[in-house]
């Protein structure tokens, strides 16, 4: 089978949308890529985001290509499922332009792994895949029918709903090395989450472990990445010494938490490239963050959320230290790391003299702390579900209702001025 593996030129004017907005590698395609090659099917990666095209142009690659079948992702790269875009209008256009290729359009995402009939409406998709894709992928293209693969939801001849159980989770710790084309990685500039120096080679992101073995409230994992699995060490660095080898300069490791793990720090240190990585400072005792910083790495996103016990507590944090522990563990990290950030997570309650008070005291040291920001409640979250029950076909309409009703305010990055769901997917339609 020959499948066009698809990710969209994205945009975020009107969105609530508070991942960065730079391109990333879209790791999700690459391991379906790898997964269909090793079975004898034909691939092309598309990537309109990173490459600069618009979706006419990738569209016509597409077309060009003779597809049987075209994945598109409807999240911007592995790394922002947790946090996507609400909106689906990027991917529906997408999908739109490619229909008329006569291949079987599959969508896969944060979207349709919660509420696939939503996802299927709204995107003409002929097929969702619930949860993490790329072997399911593999699976399609390898039978041609989605009764037949785990995960899967599609509409039959009379426009029935058709599904094969829920989420799926991939085995994960075998997968094999990616290999990136070298003209994606000398276009990938940006340096994820970097403070410490502006880029002067390319960067690209790695994943060493998936999922995560917390359940804070505020999290979308339960549909995908939930289960905490760790890659095979060997297998990280040989992608590791494949982009060092193309002349990436800096790492971002997407783990959902990147737990302290001394055989692979051990072996960055003997490796000549800068990281980054997202993780509980609670977690880390001062030599495993002194080895953390002697293996090369330059920037810390560390979760802490709320200024008191009781509220980590009200978050499910699961956190056992008192919050002038913390602060200690920040400020000896930052010791070691160039740039250390402390989130902090918007929620009734808060102290805002305490917080300015906090953000001041770290400041000083060294360490940013962000203003807490306003979390939306994905479907996917123990927040949704706590204020609303299971996902329906309108959750994430109701998910943003909620979040423009409570908040009227948004992080730096977002815009200033979000439109609602409904108005904000026909833009451009």
């Amino acid at each position: 089978m020959r499948v066009a593996l698809i990710n969209p030129p994205w945009r975020f004017e009107h969105s609530i949308y508070f991942g960065c907005r730079a391109p990333h590698l879209p790791l999700e395609l690459a391991y379906a890529d790898a997964l269909l090659r090793q079975r004898g099917h034909h691939t092309l990666m598309l990537d309109g985001h990173l490459f600069g095209c618009d979706a006419a142009a990738v569209a016509a690659a597409a077309e060009a290509f003779a597809p049987d079948m075209v994945v598109v992702t409807t999240a911007p790269s592995y790394l922002f499922w947790r946090c996507a875009p609400p909106e689906l209008r990027v991917p529906r256009d997408m999908i739109a332009r490619l229909r008329a290729i006569g291949a079987t359009t599959v969508a896969v995402g944060p979207h349709g792994s919660a509420t696939p009939g939503a996802a299927l409406e709204k995107l003409g998709a002929d097929v969702v895949l619930r949860g993490e894709c790329e072997e399911a992928i593999a699976t399609l293209a390898d039978t041609g029918a989605p009764s037949a693969v785990p995960g899967a939801a599609w509409r039959d001849d009379s426009g029935r709903i058709g599904m094969n159980g829920g989420p799926q989770a991939t085995a994960f710790i075998d997968t094999p090395p990616l290999a990136w084309p070298d003209e994606w990685v000398h276009r990938h500039r940006h340096h994820h989450h970097r403070f410490d120096a502006s880029p002067d080679l390319p960067g690209a992101e790695v994943e060493a472990s998936r999922g995560c073995p917390y359940a804070c409230t505020f999290c979308a994992k339960i549909d995908f990445r939930d289960r905490y699995r760790r890659r095979r060490l060997d297998l990280v660095l040989a992608e590791v010494d494949a982009l060092i080898r193309q002349g990436v300069g800096y790492l971002y490791f997407i783990d959902e938490i990147f737990l302290p793990q001394r055989p692979l720090l051990e072996a960055l240190c003997r490796r000549n490239v800068r990281f980054g990585v997202q993780t509980r400072i609670d977690l880390w005792k001062p030599d495993m963050l002194d080895l953390l910083g002697d293996a090369g790495c330059v920037s810390i996103e560390a979760g802490v959320e709320s200024l008191t016990q009781a509220g980590r507590a009200t978050l499910d944090k699961n956190c056992r230290l008192a919050t002038d522990d913390l602060t200690r563990l920040l400020i000896y990290a930052r010791r070691k790391i160039p740039f250390v950030q402390a989130n902090l997570i918007k929620t009734a309650g808060d102290d805002r003299a305490a917080i300015a008070d906090w953000r001041a005291t770290l400041q000083r040291d060294g360490v940013w702390a962000n203003d807490p920001v306003p979390l939306f409640p994905y479907p996917s979250t123990p927040d949704y579900r706590r204020l609303f029950g299971e996902p329906d076909e309108q959750a994430w309409e109701r998910a943003h209702a909620h979040y423009l009703a409570h908040f009227d305010g948004f992080s730096d990055i977002q815009e200033a001025e979000p439109l609602p769901l409904r108005e904000l997917e026909c833009l451009g339609c």
